[in-house]
């Protein structure tokens, strides 16, 4: 046994001793070169291609023949993903195939490995297929103000695997698309919204009724967000219980709020010059 060992031992150290180190070097030399210039390729192909792209969308009018700017920006994040995901594929390849990975015996010989690879990616599979018939159904467009779920704010990117929304906070949200089952899209269509004037019961109705008309055509020339002419409702109850005078506006998607502000102080002092009595202990919420 112990001769055995000793055997063992003198091969090793003659195999040792027997090394052609400068050649050894000189394969590794030639390794850590190629891996680095294929990593400098790697990323210039990336900026290129994404310089391209970029300067496809932004300079090509054409591309608003799509459906609009929202349109053209939903389909140049797609695309922008496709090729970071593709050029991140044959950049992994490149690298295992330099370092000596058999990747072709790898994929063919590991069943474990294959299996659980293939329900790995049976998340991404949906993902994205449900990212395709997201864009294809025109569900969401980059730009668009929306609400996946508890998630509402505006849409910054639509990718293969994950819809990117950020919220009036400044929170950017990853939502992976599989998981987008309802969208409320408030980008589509004009919104309403209530300006409501805080009234007390000795309010004269008719005056400020008076006052509120009389403002109309200068709101409208005023607002180009405006579809519509302001729409008076009248005296009723806000969501507070609150007697209110309330005036109804239309404006193009994500103006409303803002605009039913504008409008609301408008009418204030309009009231105020008028000598108009108002509600002065509470204030004016716009629903």
């Amino acid at each position: 046994m112990n001769s055995l060992i000793s055997k063992q031992a003198q091969l090793a150290a003659k195999s040792f001793t027997n090394l052609n180190w400068d050649r050894l070097a000189q394969n590794i030399v030639d390794k850590a070169f190629s891996l680095i210039m294929t990593i400098l390729i790697f990323f210039l192909i990336l900026g290129i291609g994404k310089r391209i792209i970029n300067s496809i969308f932004h300079n090509t009018k054409r591309i608003t023949l799509l459906g609009g700017s929202h349109r053209a920006e939903t389909f140049h994040s797609i695309i922008l993903n496709i090729y970071r995901y593709t050029c991140y594929f044959f950049f992994l390849y490149a690298i295992l195939s330099l370092i000596g990975v058999p990747i072709g015996t790898l994929i063919a010989g590991a069943g474990i490995f294959s299996i659980a690879l293939g329900l790995g990616a049976q998340g991404f599979v949906s993902d994205v297929v449900n990212g395709f018939f997201i864009l294809l159904e025109q569900q969401i467009d980059v730009g668009d103000i929306v609400q996946i779920g508890t998630i509402k704010g505006t849409v910054k990117a639509v990718g293969l695997r994950t819809t990117q929304v950020l919220g009036s906070d400044g929170t950017l949200t990853f939502i992976q698309n599989r998981n987008i089952t309802m969208v409320q899209n408030f980008s589509r269509h004009d919104l309403t919204a209530n300006v409501d004037i805080a009234i007390t019961t000795k309010t004269p109705l008719n005056e400020l009724k008076l006052v509120v008309e009389n403002l109309t055509d200068e709101i409208m020339n005023d607002f180009d967000n405006l579809t519509s002419q302001p729409q008076i409702i009248g005296p009723t109850t806000n969501q507070n219980g609150q007697l209110v005078y309330r005036i109804m506006i239309t404006a193009k998607s994500g103006t409303q709020t803002v605009t039913a502000s504008k409008i609301l102080a408008r009418y204030l002092q309009a009231a105020q010059q008028a000598q108009i009595e108002l509600q002065t202990t509470s204030h004016y919420p716009i629903n």
